[in-house]
């Protein structure tokens, strides 16, 4: 597809098909995967085929998706760049606990330097108490402590995930947002406004769940337009989140090379004006 890539920084560009992490983990995204040599497979062949964008956390699993993206990829190509979130933990039982106190915060961005090999994170995305829905609750104190940490070198760049455009507005005055992760889909629009803000200040928009998470996306009229266009409704879905604006990005997860692949195809699925009308009317009143 045309616009691959997105600049960001000055050292920062990454393919706007990249690959979300979490699913390397075992059932909820807790304990260690079924078949790790596969997950180390998975994680070479998206680089193969061009990923220079993993989203990982260390809170995934916990700590076992970083340590297989250790173990499959480090030393690290050149060009390749790990987003990683914090502001959470796992309880014993796989619940996830709020973790965004500043010295939660330091200690995670060190944890994931540690588990991933790194002498300092490309992105560091902060997660929201609004993680799946928004809120204007002030994040200020939490941004600050990534922000100090920034500037003492562990971290290069800055993100968000689960936040309103007032959050943004709000963080920008504190250091630059070069990412924002937020639950959007093709059924899931309620930050259509964030999506566009992003957009006008050249911020990667990421679509977490962009297939609709551990509830696959459900739609008849998706699935008529992959047939009409002979790709699989979560191809369709994908191309139509990179043609929803100029710096949507996409981080589809899968622990299956076939699926893998089928995803990554989608960067070269573009859709003709029709789809794009049938599909955009998905979800309306």
């Amino acid at each position: 597809m045309t616009n691959s890539t997105i600049t960001l920084a000055d050292d920062l560009t990454i393919t706007r098909m990249g690959y979300g992490a979490m699913q390397l983990a075992g059932p909820g995204v807790f304990g260690p995967p079924k078949n790790r040599d596969q997950s180390i497979a998975v994680l070479r062949e998206a680089v193969d085929l061009g990923v220079t964008h993993i989203d990982t956390s260390d809170f995934y699993g916990p700590v076992v998706v970083n340590e297989i993206i250790k173990e499959a990829l480090h030393p690290y190509p050149a060009g390749l760049h790990l987003v990683t979130k914090v502001g959470a933990r796992r309880g014993d039982d796989g619940s996830w606990i709020p973790a965004r106190e500043p010295d939660d915060l330091k200690a995670a961005v060190h944890e994931n330097l540690e588990h991933l090999g790194l002498d300092v994170l490309d992105v560091v995305n902060l997660r929201t108490p609004a993680h799946d829905g928004g809120s204007e609750e002030s994040i200020a104190t939490e941004f600050t402590a990534l922000a100090e940490l920034q500037q003492e070198g562990l971290i290069r760049h800055l993100g968000l995930s689960g936040v309103t455009v007032t959050q943004i507005r709000e963080a920008q005055t504190i250091a630059p947002v070069v990412t924002v992760q937020n639950l959007y889909n093709l059924v899931r629009r309620d930050d259509d406004d964030v999506v566009d803000f992003c957009a006008d200040e050249n911020i990667a928009f990421a679509s977490f769940f962009p297939l609709g998470g551990f509830s696959p996306l459900q739609s008849e009229t998706l699935a008529k337009v992959a047939a009409r266009l002979n790709a699989s409704p979560q191809q369709v879905a994908l191309a139509w989140l990179l043609q929803r604006s100029t710096t949507s990005i996409v981080i589809p997860g899968t622990s299956s090379l076939t699926h893998l692949r089928e995803n990554i195809a989608a960067r070269d699925l573009v859709l003709p004006t029709d789809a794009i009308t049938d599909l955009d009317a998905i979800g309306r009143p």
